[in-house]
């Protein structure tokens, strides 16, 4: 059950963040940024959040997924998206999601069938006042093994498997045995595959 403060102010807000990194890539496009929606996984060890945002820039769809976490991540190769201040839980250090190893857990776990989409689950203060469905749904089916497309990293696994994560949405979807395909108000797409 992922935890959402329906209260908290979040500095910068996501949107300035997730705005800011598309900005930086090569693939972000240019304009403005609309949610499309976003889902969750839940850390096993309950200390790292997930999210995957899904927003339109240019009228093309594109995937962030992120990872939130309390102090800075010690990895090598993670990718720092940036830094928000979160009026609950304080400073939050912020991951491009495939380069931190919770987020990539998360997201092969899910193409794998073990780990379903994090409901949410509403506090204020120490209290739950509810529960919220996601904006989005997350469903596994099968793929094909192919090549993958450009706006696709490919995360080489140690099993000799291989996590592919879209980064743009269109008609060349990521390849995979196993992929998830987000559902949103008005469209849909390929947002990982594990070949």
């Amino acid at each position: 059950m992922a935890i959402v403060y329906p209260k908290a102010r979040l500095t910068p807000s996501k949107l300035e963040l997730i705005t800011g990194w598309l900005d930086a890539q090569s693939w972000g496009g240019t304009g403005e940024v609309t949610v499309l929606g976003a889902y969750r996984f839940d850390d096993p060890d309950g200390e790292v959040g997930f999210e995957g945002h899904l927003v339109s820039r240019d009228d093309v769809a594109l995937h962030v997924p992120l990872t939130y976490r309390g102090a800075p991540l010690d990895e090598l190769n993670a990718v720092l998206v940036g830094q928000l201040q979160h009026s609950v839980l304080g400073e939050r250090f912020v991951y491009d999601a495939g380069t931190d190893p919770v987020g990539i857990g998360c997201l092969v776990r899910a193409l794998r069938g073990e780990q379903e989409q994090a409901r949410y689950e509403l506090r204020v203060g120490d209290e739950i006042v509810g529960e919220r469905e996601p904006n989005l749904t997350i469903q596994l089916a099968e793929g094909r093994a192919a090549e993958s497309p450009i706006g696709c990293v490919v995360i080489p696994l140690v099993d000799g498997t291989q996590l592919r994560i879209a980064q743009v949405l269109d008609a060349d979807e990521p390849a995979g045995r196993a992929r998830l395909i987000a559902n949103w108000a008005g469209g849909s797409g390929v947002i990982a595959g594990l070949s």
